[in-house]
């Protein structure tokens, strides 16, 4: 058997243009060469093959029997080769067929996935789009495995190592039914304490959340009476009693069924992020994608 590491590519490149141009100084030219280089590569490929590959003929160089054999095997390998190592075409989403997976929450979904959907199925028609439940503690070897290529997190809480965008900057508002009787006008801290609030859970079944901090810190407290775990729930309950919750604002922006004003007290919102992993941020489709969701969400920011 050949042994692959006496073998130099150059070599290789050499022989497939002679057994193309049976000639050893039409092949110098085509390999910008000089005719004895050549030679000398001749002499070293007919070392390693134990074969003299091409041999003098009344119209040039004839290729032998492994010559022959080697011809069209080589040219295909070099050209796959090629093909391989050259840079990666410009990526054009109107032909594209790539199948995007990513990670989000229902409020990932709804503040980011939604407003990104109707430029791609514009502009990439042939993709296709996996929105996959957030699972926090997975995100890195998820994105590792090439299992999902983007996550949306809060940027504070947002696993270490991953490459991350911030998209906006979000903030809390009280909401409730757009005739909710104690919401015409930003109510009193103890008018908010005496309300029946809505709490998202993540952890599921919580009944404190950051809101609740913030209160603690000013020796106060307020009454949650229901937990749910998805906002999607949340933003029925609120349209249909007279519940009332703190919210993200981008949750209930244009929703005709809520009105929300600002809290009488202050509670720390945070920072959205797009998350990915190093091994797809060069590649032309994930940048367009990444810069397509970040354009969807800007004008809303």
């Amino acid at each position: 058997m050949i042994n692959l590491r006496r073998l130099d590519l150059n070599l290789l490149v050499t022989l497939d243009v002679l057994l193309a141009e049976h000639n050893v100084t039409r092949a110098a030219l085509r390999l910008n060469l000089s005719q004895p280089s050549v030679s000398v590569h001749l002499a070293r490929l007919r070392d390693i093959f134990d074969d003299p590959l091409l041999l003098p003929g009344p119209r040039g160089m004839k290729p032998t029997a492994r010559g022959e054999a080697l011809r069209e095997p080589l040219r295909l390998a070099l050209e796959a080769l090629g093909h391989a190592v050259a840079p990666a075409s410009a990526f054009d989403p109107s032909s594209a067929t790539t199948t995007w997976r990513v990670a989000a929450t229902d409020y990932g979904e709804s503040t980011i996935v939604l407003p990104a959907l109707a430029g791609l199925r514009q502009l990439a028609p042939g993709t296709r789009l996996a929105v996959l439940e957030l699972a926090p503690a997975r995100i890195t070897q998820q994105a590792e495995q090439g299992d999902i290529d983007l996550a949306f997190h809060t940027s504070a809480g947002a696993p270490p190592g991953m490459r991350r965008r911030v998209l906006f900057a979000e903030r809390y508002v009280l909401a409730g039914r757009v005739d909710h009787p104690h919401l015409q006008r930003k109510p009193t801290i103890r008018q908010f304490c005496a309300l029946e609030h809505v709490l998202v859970s993540n952890n599921g079944g919580g009944f404190y959340g950051v809101t609740d901090e913030a209160l603690a810190q000013a020796g106060l407290a307020r009454r949650v009476a229901l937990s749910v775990p998805h906002f999607l729930f949340m933003l029925a309950a609120l349209a249909s009693t007279d519940l009332v919750a703190m919210v993200p604002e981008r949750l209930v922006r244009g929703n005709r069924a809520l009105t929300a004003v600002a809290p009488p007290i202050e509670v720390q919102g945070y920072d959205m992020a797009m998350l990915w992993h190093e091994r797809v941020h060069r590649d032309g489709a994930h940048q367009w994608l990444r810069t397509h969701i970040q354009n969807a969400v800007a004008p809303a920011g």
